[in-house]
């Protein structure tokens, strides 16, 4: 597959992660280059991904004990080496792993609990595309001690689940019940219908 050249001189704002060294970079930022458009409409996310994200950082946060796990949001850093900076839509970890005391303004160098991903705010084009990076991304928050990843995808309806325990990833419909943590099951698309947000 032949990509596209990649693009000199760009600026350090429009890198969304670095992984294996390589700056990522967000997806649209040649329009920015172009002057098509600015950094701020590329770098926002859409208000569905925007929803689900805060929906499930809601759930999360009023269904687990605040004294033994911390959620994080926001693109949430995570360093995992000094070749790997990546980026988590909501991240859950377990307390003794995150303590108050080691809340500041650096990324988060140990291992999440839970990863959770909904869609790709990657430009993927020069990594071998979508599936290769989150193949990638999933693998490495894997290797690095996050013990489950939850990737949703609102284009194809579908969600990843990759969990160190599991032999084999498996990709469901997200019509199914999804099991975020022991006693916690959500339902994306019926939690969408109950506020009449239709996803076509």
């Amino acid at each position: 597959m032949r990509h596209r050249p990649k693009p000199r001189n760009v600026p350090d704002y429009l890198i969304y992660e670095i992984m294996d060294g390589q700056p990522i970079y967000y997806k649209g930022f040649r329009d920015v280059l172009s002057g098509k458009k600015q950094a701020e409409e590329i770098m926002g996310s859409s208000k569905l991904q925007s929803y689900i994200v805060t929906y499930l950082t809601t759930i999360l946060i009023n269904f687990l004990d605040e004294e033994l796990f911390t959620v994080l949001g926001h693109e949430a850093g995570i360093h995992l080496d000094k070749s790997n900076n990546l980026a988590g839509d909501v991240l859950v970890f377990d307390t003794e792993t995150l303590p108050g005391s080691d809340i500041d303004e650096h990324y988060a160098d140990v291992p999440a609990k839970i990863a959770i991903e909904v869609d790709v705010t990657a430009d993927t084009s020069d990594i071998g595309g979508v599936d290769t990076y989150v193949y990638k991304k999933v693998r490495k928050l894997l290797d690095f001690g996050v013990e489950r990843v939850i990737w949703i995808n609102t284009a194809t309806k579908t969600i990843l689940i990759a969990d160190d325990k599991l032999e084999s990833w498996i990709v469901q419909d997200w019509n199914k019940d999804i099991e975020i943590l022991e006693g916690l099951t959500i339902n994306i698309p019926a939690f969408l219908l109950k506020k009449k947000i239709v996803v076509k």
